[in-house]
């Protein structure tokens, strides 16, 4: 019987996130946006699901910052990508990786967390439009959702890391 496992990802795991990013979305995108993230230092936490030895899952979250005005920046996390080997999808990977970030960045103080994705699935989480639609935000919409476990702010204007706005002009 195989037994998952969710961990924090190595270095040695690198070629291995990356197949399941192509994997899961045809196409290298989110690996690239993988890359850079952790190349430029901006991942807070990066979970991967291994089954057999076998990495079939992934999680990053990175720094994203709530810019208020005569306020100080307020940290928050941003949620991308979530990839899970086309072979495991249905299976509860993702989730799965989903909740064991949340739990892990409420351990560590994070307060605001921030997705840009089909509300349907991460309205499961606790990610609502509502708590994202005052934010300003190239990204705003109705995909972009919000999650706050304390104290934090409902509206300013969210600045993502460099890496955002670098794999979408590409």
């Amino acid at each position: 019987m195989s037994m998952l496992s969710i961990r924090a990802a190595t270095p040695r795991d690198r070629d291995a996130i990356r197949q399941v990013e192509e994997h899961a979305f045809g196409q290298l995108a989110e690996a690239g946006l993988v890359d850079a993230l952790t190349s430029d230092g901006d991942t807070v936490l990066e979970l991967v699901a291994v089954e057999d030895g076998q990495v079939i899952g992934h999680v990053l979250f990175s720094r994203l910052y709530v810019v208020r005005k005569e306020m100080a920046d307020f940290p928050a996390v941003a949620l991308a990508p979530l990839a899970v080997d086309p072979s495991f999808h249905g299976t509860g990977i993702g989730g799965a990786l989903v909740r064991e970030a949340h739990r892990r960045l409420r351990e560590a103080g994070e307060k605001l967390s921030v997705v840009l994705g089909d509300p349907a699935y991460y309205g499961r989480f606790g990610y609502s439009r509502q708590r994202a639609e005052k934010f300003e935000s190239e990204y705003q919409g109705e995909a972009l959702q919000a999650l706050a476990w304390a104290d934090a702010p409902e509206s300013g204007r969210l600045v993502y890391a460099a890496a955002f706005g670098n794999s979408l002009a590409a």
